[in-house]
């Protein structure tokens, strides 16, 4: 069993308000994941079993979705864009920098991403969905670092403060 048994009630508690169990497949991988940290595939065969409909309808629509990590994740998710207008203004040389900088840092995961909807200050990125822009690879580093010391409060990959 994904849930525990109160976030399993709760689930079926979310089920219930739909018209169509399949509707809730969005609200239970929150859920999961808010549980979790994670969704899980022993979560994502819950959610098929609780909404009627298979895994791979499940993983479908949650692998669609960044904000739903399918594997586990450090306590800080950066997730830099390289969309069109971050790709021009160095998106990718800050995702790189990143990328190699915490490389075999657990506690910090890199990830690209497509658009974040800040290309008025590109390059762009977010730190569990926390907006950072006009970066440089430094800038962008000194940001994460901030999140490290605790100077810049995170939220957990699902929304939530810390």
């Amino acid at each position: 069993m994904a849930f525990t048994p109160e976030n399993l009630a709760r689930a079926r508690e979310v089920v219930a308000r739909y018209p169509r169990p399949k509707s809730a497949i969005l609200p239970l991988a929150h859920l999961a994941q808010d549980q979790d940290g994670w969704l899980t595939r022993d979560a994502m065969a819950e959610i098929a079993q609780l909404t009627g409909v298979t895994a791979a309808d499940v993983l479908g629509t949650c692998s669609f979705y960044t904000m739903f990590k399918r594997d586990p994740v450090g306590r800080l998710v950066v997730s830099v864009c390289t969309n069109a207008t971050c790709l021009v203004t160095g998106g990718p040389e800050v995702l790189e920098h990143l990328e190699h900088r915490y490389a075999d840092d657990p506690e910090v995961t890199v990830e690209e991403v497509e658009c974040i909807a800040a290309c008025g200050g590109a390059p762009a990125m977010q730190v569990n969905y926390e907006f950072h822009e006009k970066l440089t690879p430094d800038t962008a580093a000194e940001v994460v670092e901030a999140y490290r010391r605790g100077e810049l409060e995170a939220r957990t990959v699902s929304g939530s403060r810390r």
